[in-house]
């Protein structure tokens, strides 16, 4: 059993501050019994978030190119997700001032089906000119196959969110020509007229993530580790209290289902916690210095721990 919790911690002072007034019991107590390992991190630049690269490295991808959209075409048994290479396109809000462009939050678009069905037939042809083909998979995201997603290593939209989207942009000339192009189809799109007479965002542009292929058969879905979604949703809103109540649900669910696999005799039991520089993953191990610390001092508090990732 392997939990893995993104956004675990954030560098926000308000952030910080709330983590110190949780009460967290079930972690706590897990943390006392497992051993740190070897810290995971990487460049602050990174395309790939903490919790990507140690997920891809748990599950044996490639952490540079974090390749989750080959694995969900795996997982979907779509032809060619071994061989091919794919990629996540999400249609996207670009927030346009007057020193940067920012990405907005993909579900601030509140997109609905039919219109991103719409955007999509009518973006298709222009991908398949770059020999690029677009499968629907939700609202906000859709499947991309091409060649030009081979080796490409992409940022997730999480990455970008409320920040300046140059830096992650991808390199591959044909992709950047791709955002230029439907910048314009989209500016008087039928669509987006629609959504300005109810004062909803445009679609103005659009989001590629989770490019590259697979190297080898992924591990079973079952096998894989588990990933929470909801603190990295309320701290991509900066909704700190959301985030403080996110941990503590998190904490009486999936951390005491953790802790009793553990107190069950379970050797395989694995925490890591993710924060915006590095991960951290903490595991069972010969009893060493730690443990004895650990038994006699009682753990560090899990806050002096987030401060570290």
């Amino acid at each position: 059993m392997h939990l893995l919790i993104p956004f675990a911690a954030s560098d926000d002072p308000a952030s910080r501050q709330t983590l110190r007034s949780l009460r967290l019991p079930h972690l706590t107590r897990l943390l006392a019994r497992l051993s740190p390992q070897p810290a995971e991190a990487g460049a602050a630049n990174s395309p790939a978030l903490p919790h990507e690269r140690a997920l891809a490295a748990a599950m044996g991808l490639d952490p540079l190119t974090t390749p989750w959209a080959a694995l969900q075409a795996h997982d979907l048994g779509l032809e060619g997700a071994r061989e091919d290479a794919w990629a996540f396109i999400t249609p996207s809000h670009w927030q346009v001032g007057q020193a940067q462009v920012t990405l907005l939050a993909p579900e601030e678009l509140a997109l609905a089906e039919d219109e991103s069905r719409t955007l999509l037939a009518a973006m298709q042809p222009y991908f398949a000119e770059d020999g690029i083909t677009l499968l629907y998979e939700s609202p906000t995201r859709w499947l991309a196959r091409g060649a030009a997603f081979r080796g490409l290593a992409t940022a997730a939209p999480e990455r970008a969110v409320g920040r300046d989207v140059a830096p992650w942009l991808p390199p591959s000339p044909v992709l950047r020509r791709l955002q230029n192009e439907m910048q314009m189809l989209l500016y008087t799109h039928a669509v987006n007229e629609a959504r300005a007479q109810r004062r909803a965002l445009a679609v103005n542009s659009f989001w590629i993530s989770g490019s590259g292929t697979l190297a080898a058969a992924p591990m079973a879905p079952a096998e894989r580790p588990l990933v929470p979604q909801t603190l990295m949703q309320a701290a991509l809103r900066q909704d700190w209290p959301a985030w403080g109540q996110a941990w503590e649900a998190l904490d009486a669910t999936q951390g005491a289902e953790l802790l009793a696999a553990l107190e069950q005799g379970n050797a395989a039991v694995r925490l890591t916690l993710c924060g915006e520089r590095q991960a951290q993953t903490f595991a069972l191990a010969p009893r060493g210095l730690w443990s004895k610390l650990s038994s006699i001092f009682g753990a560090p508090p899990l806050s002096n721990i987030m401060d570290k990732l």
